[in-house]
């Protein structure tokens, strides 16, 4: 795939590539496309790539530069991330906080907050992990238990996370919570900011079907924060936590269907050296223009937005066309693969196209399973009558 983004940026494209020419080198070289929103693989090769970045300056282009940033435009943000993805980086490991704790934090925190903790992200000085999920509260967020308590000075966290990415990694975690014990539903919740090691929180380590732990369980027991770290405000925490949603679906697509589009040309090329039935060839050309369509509608959401325009309906169904139709594509690739592609190797190391297969099972689920996006789309975008709910 190649995008012209248009001569006012032809300069900075330049400048990226030539950057990246000079360090995507060594280590990062051999590790090129590595890694994925839930793919945890190499991930401390991927770390050193992060701060390879904020070292020459390349992280949170759009940032105020009163925090670190360069204060550029969403134009140049998506001629680097497409620069990135199309050189093969290493998919980057501080993409919680990068894309999804520091735009909430700058569009909703305060502005000692944003002193405090914007210039360390940035820095790759502090790792984050997102504390939403719960059992029984996933695609119903509405639905959380976990508390907290004001103890003077401090709040007082009791409770249960899970599906956390990387908590185990993490040194903060942005926690949804119910700070008004008579609430229902998403009123009375709030967004603290929970230091991850400390006594009171304990990490269970998730692995999943691919052999790796990239999410775990988090526990509460009269963990404690500073009164100060709410983001948005007591009992705005539904209205924080929307604005994260939005952005996680929104700023992942463009990488996420690059990547999509080079898995699609290595299958077509698997494809081509296999023995492929005639109809499974016929799912592969579906699925081939399947990754057009994620194209097509990528581009008309960027150049909406990039006119300051809202995002039209096309940009409310592309989470749930994208996880499907990846789902699909793993399944083709073990077809083609065949017998051999159930080997593994020692250790239960993978190839790509078996994480692929594997991980994608999960992509119709995180983010708002399927389910839930299609009653979105009925109700909120089609107009049908509501589904029945007790």
């Amino acid at each position: 795939m190649e995008l012209d983004f248009g001569p006012e940026v032809a300069d900075f494209r330049d400048e990226v590539r030539t950057w990246l020419d000079e360090h995507l080198v060594g280590e990062f070289a051999r590790h090129r496309g590595i890694g994925g929103p839930t793919d945890a693989e190499a991930f401390d090769v991927r770390l050193a790539w992060d701060r390879e970045l904020a070292s020459g300056g390349w992280l949170g282009l759009t940032w105020p530069q009163e925090y670190g940033g360069r204060g550029a435009g969403l134009l140049e943000e998506l001629v680097f991330t497409y620069e990135c993805t199309r050189a093969g980086a290493p998919y980057r490991a501080t993409i919680n906080a990068l894309d999804l704790f520091g735009p909430m934090l700058l569009a909703y925190g305060s502005p000692e907050q944003k002193q405090r903790f914007v210039p360390r992200i940035l820095a790759v000085a502090e790792l984050w992990g997102q504390g939403f999920s719960e059992p029984g509260a996933g695609s119903d967020l509405a639905a959380l238990r976990c508390r907290a308590e004001r103890d003077g000075g401090e709040w007082v966290i009791n409770g249960q996370k899970v599906w956390t990415s990387l908590a185990q990694r993490a040194d903060w975690l942005y926690v949804l919570v119910r700070t008004d014990p008579e609430s229902t539903r998403h009123h009375g919740l709030s967004m603290l900011l929970v230091p991850a090691r400390q006594p009171g929180v304990e990490v269970r380590v998730i692995r999943n079907m691919a052999g790796q732990s990239e999410f775990a369980e988090v526990f509460f027991t009269d963990a404690r924060t500073s009164a100060d770290l709410v983001v948005g405000g007591v009992g705005n925490g539904w209205k924080t936590a929307m604005g994260t949603l939005g952005i996680e679906r929104g700023s992942t697509l463009m990488p996420q269907q690059l990547s999509f589009e080079r898995e699609m040309d290595e299958l077509v090329r698997a494809a081509a050296g296999a023995s492929v039935p005639p109809e499974t060839r016929d799912r592969i050309v579906r699925s081939w223009m399947a990754v057009r369509v994620m194209r097509s509608t990528n581009l008309r959401t960027l150049g909406e937005v990039l006119a300051g325009r809202e995002p039209g309906r096309q940009a409310g169904i592309a989470k749930l066309y994208a996880s499907t139709q990846h789902q699909i594509m793993g399944h083709l690739a073990a077809e083609i693969a065949g017998p051999a592609g159930q080997l593994v190797g020692d250790d239960y190391q993978l190839n790509s196209w078996q994480r692929t297969f594997l991980l994608s099972m999960a992509e119709t689920i995180y983010g708002g399973s399927s389910e839930i996006q299609r009653n979105i789309i009925g109700e909120q975008l089609l107009g049908l009558p509501k589904e029945p709910r007790p």
